[in-house]
């Protein structure tokens, strides 16, 4: 028996049980006990208590972050570069502080109160309609083929270094919506240990390239090159760049094709502006 064919039961049964005598209780028990599978005790206390229909509720909470403040928030994550939540949220209350000062920003004090306790989690579900219809840049690498059996394969759950100078390197075409014609490159080192990232201007994606880069950056790093972790594309993937890290005693691996979370590090760092270089470059 269902429970909206029990209740009907209960309605039934309700009116004959509170006017009846004793035993026509105990009989009307009986018959009631029988049809719904209750226990007699909770039988009784159904039948002495009529049934009040619960109002119906709004499934789910209400939401607390929409409007002005998802608007808001969209504009400050532009603002910021798209960067994600785990590290827009930290900055939310000076660099709030900071656009309204400058004028980017007019907020009442409900939303500014509601920005300043939002989570991170809560920035995410108010940037996913924006974030996911932002188009991503589009892919320049191109595998290389040669020497991928002497280059081995480290994977994010890999990294353990305790000491410095492990480097995960990519590079970034800076060509827009369009990868035809000629544009620059960023080289970007990110050490896992520390964190420390060097953005390195190149003129072209080439092999000649990224070996210079590399060996200019050397000198300025603050600790010593021990290894570099590279995607599969041929700039890295090559003799030159092999044959370099094994003269300087340079451990070289690379990530798995199409598993950008083997290089979670570096790949972070590709909607980063202050990850660009800013030099003057010319070449």
């Amino acid at each position: 028996m269902s429970q909206r064919s029990k209740r009907e039961l209960q309605v039934e049964v309700q009116a004959r049980y509170l006017k009846a005598s004793k035993s026509e209780k105990q009989k009307i028990l009986d018959e009631f006990t029988a049809n719904t599978g209750y226990h007699r005790k909770y039988a009784i206390r159904v039948l002495k208590h009529r049934y009040k229909r619960r109002p119906n509720r709004p499934k789910g909470r209400t939401a607390i972050y929409r409007g002005e403040v998802v608007r808001v928030l969209e504009q400050i994550w532009e603002i910021y570069g798209r960067i994600c939540s785990k590290r827009l949220h930290p900055y939310l209350p000076e660099g709030i502080k900071v656009l309204e000062r400058c004028g980017e920003l007019r907020l009442s004090a409900e939303t500014k109160t509601l920005l300043l306790r939002i989570s991170r989690s809560s920035i995410d579900r108010c940037l996913a309609r924006v974030r996911f219809n932002q188009p991503h840049g589009r892919s320049t690498t191109k595998p290389g083929t040669l020497l991928k059996k002497n280059i081995p394969i480290r994977t994010i759950a890999d990294w353990n270094e305790d000491n410095p100078g492990f480097l995960e390197i990519d590079c970034v075409a800076h060509c827009g919506d369009n990868t035809s014609g000629q544009y620059l490159y960023t080289l970007t080192c990110t050490d896992i240990c520390t964190g420390w990232t060097e953005p390195l201007a190149l003129p072209r994606r080439s092999q000649e390239a990224v070996c210079t880069a590399i060996d200019t950056m050397r000198p300025e790093l603050p600790f010593d090159l021990l290894g570099i972790d590279s995607d599969n594309g041929s700039e890295f993937i090559n003799d030159l760049l092999y044959r370099y890290c094994q003269d300087a005693h340079i451990t070289f691996t690379r990530s798995r094709p199409y598993q950008k979370s083997d290089q979670a590090h570096v790949e972070q760092k590709n909607w980063s502006q202050d990850c660009w270089p800013n030099q003057q470059v010319s070449w």
